[in-house]
């Protein structure tokens, strides 16, 4: 079991130097991961943009692992994301989890900018750009004419650290589950609370390959540092095939409160 830390860059966690010394203070407190939404519109002003962020983080961190929770490559140039992504991959000698989904358009990410923001188009287009991301990692020749991106490349060199690859589900459509199984690891965001253990087994069952490593995030809120008494059972998650525990921080709470959570450290045997 690893655990990270999940959260937004905006309103008290704005300023990139917080992240910053947020990510510090978490490799001191045994964390193993930090990873920031990916937004455009904050729900709560200011905001921080994530790979900037990350390379900063990368640079004051030696340990824990980081990166995009999640970035919807619908919204972004995929040639861009595979190059800002190997970059922080080299900053960080082969830290980076590159966490991907559709996105949400509850605070117009995608419709106030002119993007399509209806589900289906969103999902086609990530899975276009997915294969053009991996394809430019591995080094190989990109000569792709499809329905959303036109990309023409010669070979070069692979990457020279392995990228992770983990898919965010919030549904459990076919497209989304068969994503999933493509990739390196699942995030299941059901809603405010983690899911159930039955219905993590089941998505579990339906994702994760025999044949290779698969990780499975599951976030929510079990640190004894909040206010609030917390009820997550980390234990039947991780029998039920969980792999990262993501402790949400978020937006409307006191930076203080969170801070006290990230010094706190993992929830662990909770």
């Amino acid at each position: 079991m690893q655990y990270g830390l999940y959260l937004p860059p905006f309103g008290p966690f704005g300023d990139p130097g917080v992240l910053t010394d947020l990510a510090v203070r978490a490799e001191t407190a045994g964390w193993d991961g930090v990873f920031l939404w990916d937004h455009v519109v904050p729900a709560q002003p200011p905001i921080a943009d994530p790979w900037t962020t990350l390379g900063a983080i990368a640079q004051a961190t030696r340990r824990i692992r980081l990166g995009p929770m999640v970035t919807p490559p619908a919204r972004r140039r995929p040639w861009v994301l595979a190059r800002q992504a190997a970059t922080v991959a080299r900053l960080s000698h082969g830290r980076l989890v590159l966490g991907t989904g559709i996105g949400s358009d509850e605070t117009g990410d995608f419709s106030r900018f002119g993007d399509p923001a209806e589900p289906g188009a969103r999902s086609a287009r990530t899975d276009e750009a997915l294969g053009i991301v991996r394809a430019m990692w591995a080094g190989k020749a990109v000569h792709h004419h499809g329905e959303h991106y036109r990309v023409e490349l010669d070979a070069t060199e692979p990457e020279p650290y392995p990228i992770p690859l983990w898919t965010a589900c919030t549904t459990t459509h076919p497209r989304v589950l068969d994503r999933a199984a493509a990739s390196d690891g699942v995030f299941p965001l059901p809603g405010p609370h983690p899911p159930e253990p039955a219905t993590l087994a089941r998505l579990v069952a339906r994702v994760r390959p025999p044949d290779r490593p698969y990780d499975v995030a599951v976030a929510g809120n079990a640190s004894p540092a909040w206010d609030e008494p917390v009820t997550a059972d980390l234990a039947a998650l991780a029998d039920a095939g969980m792999t990262w525990w993501m402790e949400s921080l978020i937006h409307f709470d006191p930076l203080e409160l969170s801070l006290a959570v990230v010094d706190a450290g993992p929830p662990v045997g909770r």
